[in-house]
């Protein structure tokens, strides 16, 4: 069977590889799409995310949906056949953050596709992967595989959102329009938002926003731009970096709320620190999701209008090339990786 690993820095591979079988509490899953996500990005373009570094070949990504093919020994679940989407987050359940339910910065977790530990989380991103039967979860009915692949960022903007409070009848500013950008703006719009602005620097990414609900899109390199407004409720960082913190610190109100969710490049990052002070602002970090995942499918199942924000599918067997496209934001959205036959 096929699989895209990652050997090193701009070293991505589709390889043969043995096809796995399932150890007792495991099922195996035939892989149809899996998502490309920034994180896999910087895994082929840097050789790591952040502080973690490549230290061994490690199978890619963790947006993945298929079909279930079998379990091992002392588990069941949805019979063979069912289609799924694999939450891929495994929390230690025992830590001090898991036992205050939040298991989404649990410390000792395992996410697929991720060298945070060594060995690595080997990801999902092969014709066939077994994983954490407890992982797995039916997709509701009427959502297809295609549109279920959007699951796991569409969790990661819920659980933005969820972080911001109450939002609705409130004005949101979301900061980049990359695929996490554009659901954080469907996010906001499906938790009651009145109206929600999106920036960013890409004519193409401001369309995507346009098709995931937002009410207003600027350009984030234009200040005067009429579209900006003067103040927000809440703002949702999506891009990663400084200026678009800086941007919402500077347009939410006094007392407003601003949720980190882009990751900043490593080290320190100077921002308008002292807004947060004088004008005291909020300033909430969002990592990851938990319970979001169950929430993400059913709105997904529940709004068509999501298919707009997957681009492209391509191939695995053209994997070099998907990921090239999902590196270009003035071309594409979400692309995903198809390991059907």
């Amino acid at each position: 069977m096929l699989g895209c690993v990652i050997h090193g820095q701009d070293d991505l591979r589709v390889d043969e590889l043995k096809a796995p079988a399932p150890g007792p509490g495991q099922a195996l899953v035939a892989v149809r799409y899996g998502g490309i996500c920034g994180s896999d990005l910087h895994y082929w373009r840097h050789g790591g995310v952040g502080d973690f570094r490549l230290r061994e070949p490690m199978l890619l990504g963790h947006e993945v949906v298929g079909t279930v093919l079998s379990y091992g020994d002392g588990v069941s679940g949805p019979v063979a056949g069912t289609a799924v989407a694999v939450h891929p987050a495994g929390p230690c359940g025992v830590c001090p953050e898991c036992a205050d339910g939040r298991r989404n910065v649990c410390r000792d977790t395992r996410y697929l596709g991720s060298a945070a530990r060594f060995p690595h989380v080997q990801g999902g991103f092969a014709a066939q992967v077994v994983v954490p039967a407890e992982q797995l979860r039916p997709l509701p009915a009427g959502l297809g595989l295609r549109r279920a692949a959007l699951a796991e960022p569409l969790s990661v903007a819920l659980h933005a959102v969820r972080r911001a409070g109450d939002v609705r009848g409130r004005h949101v500013l979301v900061t980049g329009a990359g695929p996490i950008g554009c659901l954080v703006v469907a996010a906001a719009k499906a938790a009651g938002a009145a109206h929600v602005t999106a920036t960013d620097l890409l004519p193409a990414a401001l369309r995507y926003a346009r098709a995931a609900g937002a009410d207003t899109v600027v350009r984030a390199d234009a200040p005067s731009d009429p579209g900006w407004p003067p103040e927000v409720d809440v703002a949702v960082e999506a891009s990663g970096v400084a200026a678009g913190l800086n941007a919402c610190l500077g347009r939410v109100r006094r007392g407003g709320v601003v949720v980190q969710l882009g990751m900043l490049p490593p080290g320190p990052s100077p921002f308008a620190g002292n807004l947060v002070v004088s004008r005291e602002i909020e300033l909430r970090g969002a990592f990851r999701f938990d319970g979001e995942f169950d929430e993400a499918l059913d709105l997904l199942a529940a709004e068509p209008a999501f298919d707009a924000l997957v681009s492209s599918v391509v191939p695995v067997t053209e994997a070099e090339t998907a990921f090239a496209l999902a590196a270009d934001r003035g071309r594409s959205c979400k692309v995903l990786l198809d390991f059907g036959t």
